[in-house]
């Protein structure tokens, strides 16, 4: 299993997905059950002083895809991985820094999504991110991400 370093995974989504890199995150930690992002508010700032909500929206995508993105690498499964939907609440204003804690929606489906990625090219799994800052909840995001082997023509 190749394991994903923070300074790996921050490296490559700052080249692959260029908006987070104009959101300043950064990644805080790597685990095979959480990947951790980290957000300023300085360049997430809405006219309210408080982070624009698509902005929270979009480090919760960020994390949860980022979970999936080092649990296929460890497993040297490639492809390609989109979400297809998602919801996202959002509980308090967040006035700070805050970070986006990614985790599999339910961690005993990760075998049956391989299984089927493996068997029929594309599977699909569920992913939860919890939005924080400091030690308070702010927002919760739920989403469906689909993977597909890629075929060479």
């Amino acid at each position: 299993m190749a394991r994903v370093s923070p300074a790996e995974l921050e490296r490559y989504i700052h080249e692959h997905i260029p908006l987070s890199r104009a959101m300043a995150v950064s990644v805080r930690s790597v685990e095979h059950d959480a990947v951790i992002l980290l957000a300023p508010l300085a360049p997430n700032i809405n006219h309210r002083d408080t982070v624009f909500g698509g902005s929270a929206s979009a480090l919760a995508i960020l994390a949860a895809w980022s979970l999936l993105h080092v649990r296929l690498r460890a497993e040297g499964i490639t492809g390609r991985l989109v979400i297809q939907r998602n919801s996202m609440e959002y509980e308090r204003p967040i006035v700070g820094e805050f970070t986006a804690r990614s985790s599999l929606e339910l961690p005993g489906q990760w075998q049956k999504f391989t299984h089927t990625l493996a068997r029929k090219g594309r599977g699909r799994v569920n992913v939860s991110a919890v939005l924080e800052q400091g030690d308070q909840v702010v927002g919760r995001f739920t989403g469906e991400f689909v993977a597909w082997r890629e075929t060479r023509g």
